[in-house]
């Protein structure tokens, strides 16, 4: 049975790379536009892994992190944040909600499925 990888990204062309890198790979993966659509569809399934952006409406990903670690079935599920921010405070913040890795967009894609295949194990 394929990991399954939660991708949440408001750039639907962004949500298309992540989900060409990895299912090209053998993962399955679950699209969300934002972190409430995240976290409604973490409630109805357990990822194996989550991949957010940090930077999107209705519900930015360092929120989305902070609510999704009180989800028990998520507690030590591995969370990458893919983005453009580049900022060490930025990755204090999400490492402190969180977060296990941080990808800076844009990205390759073998680099993409290094760190989720290091960071599942």
């Amino acid at each position: 049975m394929p990991k399954t990888v939660l991708c949440v990204d408001d750039s639907a062309s962004m949500r298309q790379m992540v989900r060409l890198a990895l299912t090209s790979d053998g993962y399955a993966v679950v699209e969300a536009v934002d972190g409430r659509d995240a976290l409604g569809k973490a409630r109805t399934m357990v990822a194996d892994l989550v991949i957010t952006d940090l930077n999107m409406p209705n519900m930015d990903g360092l929120s989305f992190i902070r609510e999704l670690r009180g989800v028990s079935d998520y507690k030590g599920v591995p969370i990458i944040f893919l983005t453009t921010e580049s900022d060490d405070d930025k990755k204090g913040e999400a490492k402190s909600a969180g977060a296990t890795a941080w990808i800076t967009k844009p990205f390759q894609p073998e680099r993409l499925l290094a760190i989720v295949k290091k960071v599942l194990g």
